[in-house]
């Protein structure tokens, strides 16, 4: 047990800039949970995320001459303000290198906080490696964004608030996982005093660097990270973080982006504050949780860890919330083309909220409509909805799942053509920055032709598309070749049941 890091806690000096943040009670989703829910609002620190305290922490304890050369910095944003913070109020220059993927919102809050900015590559991984060389360049000391005793320690702070605000009488504290430092801070002093008390990761299941480094039981590199919640978006966890955490976190959960986007919700709706995704994986875990184990009057803290959030990313959060919660379901199903056949359609539905329905004629026959309805009690009630309408006689399909369905179908429903021979079906993210689409055009050349496009981005770091190209079978492994060289991330949906349905 790393007992050496309560009195590096203890000691850490965070309060010159960082502030002792509420454990506030989140009184309806208490009660929807049947436990007490906790949150430990660290979204209200002066650049609203824990970052801060590490940065100062670590800055402060360098020498004068390590100062005189100034500090420089790797991050996706929160990091990168908290280092930008702590350098100013000391009086330090600061060099802070950034994803060229980074939200908007935190380049500018870094720039207004007085630190050079420079944007390099697109993941936290390609701007340390420049920051690295940039370090050795100007001779400039490199602040860690995780991997380093000082910062472990600063971010450590949290736990010592949590356990002097409410106690020990706590079941377990769920904390965002992406370097690490976060939870090995507050893992290392909640073990030492109250080891009782259960502590619990929450990362992406599109970025589980701690999840498969503790079940391997080894640091692993992960090959493509999701960036959805970019505060966590890591390939790899620290080398300090992963010694404590073998030794102090009792597991880590994943959570998919649908159920980060309910968890934004839920803080919305108890404290009417805005979490970034990154901010809101505690409360995405600790849900998970409690359905999980079937806990019933415990105490449970989650940490509330940033909000950092694009103002035009809401609307892609608020329309996944709903399924995030599993309060809609996304179903296509198939009605007789024929005067009433919607009429009887809706009295099949029942009482249920519409909330979306699109349907174009296309020929006689049957007719594939793509249908949103709102469920009254989760699970039940979706069993219940396809089970009525296949006793009824319509053919469903559940698309509450489908990933293609939910960012693109929904959106082009009545769009088909009927000469696109040979044709392929990908889903493809392409970077959101100047030239990304070009870039795979030019790469792509005159050899096949494209039959169709779409493309969605609501403020997120990624634009999603699904594109079909025409690709005859002698050529296929060629144009596989081609995906594979040009770097991003695809999967094919050409046997997808809604492309079928709706576009094919």
């Amino acid at each position: 047990m790393p007992r050496d890091y309560v009195e590096r806690i203890l000691k850490a000096r965070v309060y010159d800039v960082a502030r002792e943040t509420s454990l506030d009670p989140a009184p309806r989703l208490s009660r929807r949970l049947n436990n007490k829910v906790l949150l430990k609002r660290e979204d209200l620190q002066p650049v609203f995320s824990f970052k801060v305290r590490g940065a100062y922490n670590k800055i402060y304890g360098l020498t004068e001459q390590q100062r005189a050369q100034g500090v420089i910095a790797s991050s996706a944003g929160n990091h990168a303000q908290g280092v930008a913070l702590a350098a100013n109020r000391l009086g330090v220059k600061a060099l802070i290198v950034m994803p060229k993927t980074t939200p908007r919102i935190k380049v500018e809050a870094v720039r207004d906080l007085g630190a050079e900015i420079v944007l390099h590559g697109s993941s936290y991984d390609d701007a340390r490696m420049h920051a690295d060389e940039l370090a050795r360049e100007r001779g400039m000391v490199f602040v860690p964004p995780f991997d380093d005793p000082d910062v472990i320690a600063g971010q450590g702070t949290v736990a010592l608030e949590i356990l002097r605000q409410h106690g020990s009488d706590i079941h377990a504290i769920f904390v965002a996982v992406g370097g690490g430092g976060l939870i090995a801070g507050i893992a290392a002093y909640v073990k030492s005093l109250w080891p009782a008390i259960r502590i619990i990761g929450v990362e992406p299941d599109d970025a589980p660097s701690m999840h498969r480094s503790l079940a391997a039981g080894e640091r692993v590199t992960l090959d493509h990270v999701g960036i959805f919640a970019d505060g966590v978006a890591v390939k790899q966890v620290g080398i300090e973080p992963f010694r404590i955490a073998q030794q102090c976190v009792d597991e880590v959960l994943l959570v998919s982006t649908d159920e980060i986007c309910a968890a934004i919700k839920d803080i919305y709706e108890d404290t009417r504050s805005i979490a970034e995704p990154a901010g809101a994986l505690g409360v995405a875990g600790l849900k998970r949780y409690v359905e999980r184990e079937g806990i019933v009057g415990a105490t449970l803290v989650a940490v509330d860890g940033g909000a950092n959030v694009n103002f035009d990313r809401l609307r892609h959060i608020a329309e996944r919330a709903q399924l995030g919660e599993r309060r809609e379901a996304l179903l296509a199903v198939t009605i007789p083309e024929r005067p009433g056949s919607l009429q009887e359609f809706c009295h099949a539905i029942g009482a249920r909220s519409i909330t979306e329905f699109n349907y174009r004629y296309a020929k006689p026959g049957d007719a594939h409509i793509f249908v949103g309805v709102e469920l009254r009690d989760v699970d039940s009630d979706r069993a219940a909805l396809l089970k009525g309408l296949v006793d009824r006689g319509y053919p469903v399909v559940d698309m509450t799942d489908n990933e293609m369905a939910k960012i693109h179908i929904r959106y082009m429903v009545g769009g088909r053509s009927g000469s696109a021979g040979e044709e392929l079906l990908y889903r493809l993210n392409f970077p959101e920055r100047p030239g990304a689409l070009l870039r795979f055009l030019t790469h792509m050349g005159e050899h096949w032709n494209i039959s169709l496009f779409h493309y969605r981005n609501h403020g997120a770091d990624y634009g999603r598309v699904l594109i079909g190209v025409q690709v005859p079978r002698e050529e296929r492994e060629a144009f596989q070749s081609f995906l594979s060289e040009i770097g991003y991330d695809y999967v094919e949906e050409s046997n997808n049941p809604a492309y079928d349905l709706f576009l094919n």
